[in-house]
């Protein structure tokens, strides 16, 4: 299941849960409109690798806040601080992560699938929500070095859940007969923003400034999922064909000049002015074709092939738990395969395209998880802000008739980018496809195209 949503002005966040199959492999096509003029030239595929994809991967677990709340990873956290066991950071932030993952998985599905029952759902959420945090707070351990570890995940919590459901009650649409459930949710906000103040969580500097709470909140959202990001260290591929390649082509053009030059000697018998000139043009001709040749054979020799290597490292166990393989290349329309073209519906419209496809193969070690996990969510993040430069930031005006009136309106001008996500696990494979408009101050919305 891979699911896109808008992460910041001209980021998108892709992401997809594992499930139990070992072996992924991931596609994904970026339909650039042709007017930006977007090639090859201006951002290489190396560039767009290392300046657009950033992958994380994590733990994930298909538990939903109920069977949260009834496990009994709390009991084992307590158990620990007792003894004061190093353990105690890691199952604590596991039990921090559990309820941030599923309270933002349910918060989405809210806002994007209202239900019918929604008071019934609501009243549920916010009660288990009350119920986790409530269990938390009463295994505040009391050593010094734990407390301190304690307190800033009792404070991120807080904040989280005070804007999660500050976001509930801005952007869900409350019928009239429902406005008590929304100053519901502002009355347990405003009760989480009294906690922290009373605990003295966050000094009054950090409380009046937005940004300055933003960024600690972001410090604090790291320290909880660090225990279950996987560590990625990556390898790019085809240096030793790098240089064979560079090392053959410096070779077969030397030896062309040099057979050249020997037959300039042999028709001119001797050393001239003519020959001396006739050596310097040839070993110019050797200098401008020697880049373009070898950058010519090179890309024809890596096309289609992965051109990165990763591994997954467990922070914990400091073991290899899985790895991927990745490539990016500029494609046509015509070279890619049939389904993909049949999501993507080209017509007219579509031609002179530009497309940009990333793929990705992994396959994980189940064996090898953190216990109590056997799946693993991954995150995309694309970041589009190199388009930026090539969108015009320019309006132009249209008319509408109202009545026996013509209005005149300004609009701007935007793109729009087609993204096509290919997912194969086993013998199953999922296509989605989705419309991203774009201006020049960012995305302006993001569209599921079914």
């Amino acid at each position: 299941m891979v699911t896109i949503d808008s992460n910041d002005s001209f980021s998108l966040r892709v992401v997809r849960e594992l499930g139990d199959y070992p072996e992924h492999k991931l596609d994904i096509c970026l339909f650039v409109p042709g007017e930006l003029g977007l090639t090859s030239d201006i951002v290489t595929e190396r560039a767009f690798y290392h300046q657009v994809f950033h992958v994380s991967r994590t733990y994930h677990s298909q538990v939903q806040l109920e069977p949260l709340v009834r496990s009994r990873l709390i009991q084992r956290i307590a158990r620990q601080q007792e003894r004061q066991s190093p353990e105690y950071r890691l199952s604590l932030s596991l039990y921090a992560y559990q309820y941030v993952t599923a309270m933002e998985q349910e918060i989405a599905n809210l806002l994007r699938e209202r239900p019918e029952n929604l008071r019934e759902d609501l009243a549920e959420l916010l009660d288990l929500s009350a119920t986790i945090l409530r269990r938390l707070r009463r295994t505040a351990p009391k050593d010094e070095g734990l407390r301190r570890y304690y307190t800033n995940i009792d404070n991120y919590l807080s904040w989280f859940s005070e804007q999660q459901f500050l976001r509930l009650a801005a952007e869900m649409d409350f019928k009239d007969d429902e406005q008590d459930m929304r100053e519901l949710m502002l009355r347990i906000a405003r009760r989480e923003a009294k906690y922290r103040d009373e605990l003295r969580y966050n000094s009054e500097r950090v409380n009046k400034d937005s940004t300055r709470m933003s960024n600690k909140m972001r410090l604090l959202r790291r320290l909880i999922e660090y225990p279950v990001t996987l560590r990625r260290i990556g390898q790019e591929l085809g240096q030793v064909e790098e240089r064979l390649v560079k090392a053959g082509v410096a070779a077969v053009l030397m030896t062309a000049v040099s057979l050249m030059i020997l037959s300039a000697r042999d028709v001119l018998f001797d050393v001239t002015a003519v020959f001396i000139l006739l050596v310097a043009l040839l070993y110019a001709a050797r200098e401008v074709f020697r880049d373009e040749v070898r950058q010519k054979l090179w890309l024809w020799l890596r096309r289609g092939r992965p051109k990165w290597r990763h591994q997954f490292i467990d922070p914990n166990t400091e073991q290899a738990v899985g790895k991927s393989q990745e490539w990016i290349d500029y494609k046509r329309l015509s070279d890619l395969p049939e389904p993909i073209q049949k999501a993507r519906k080209a017509g007219a419209p579509q031609r002179g395209e530009i497309v940009l496809h990333y793929g990705s193969w992994s396959k994980m070690l189940t064996s090898r998880f953190l216990s109590g996990y056997a799946t693993t969510r991954e995150t995309i993040v694309l970041d589009l802000e190199v388009l930026a430069p090539l969108l015009e930031q320019t309006t132009y005006l249209i008319y509408r008739q109202e009545g026996n009136d013509v209005v005149k309106e300004t609009v701007e001008k935007r793109s729009v980018l087609n993204i096509v996500i290919r997912e194969c696990w086993g013998d199953r494979e999922d296509i989605q496809r989705w419309k991203v408009v774009l201006n020049r101050n960012g995305i302006v919305e993001t569209e599921a195209d079914n």
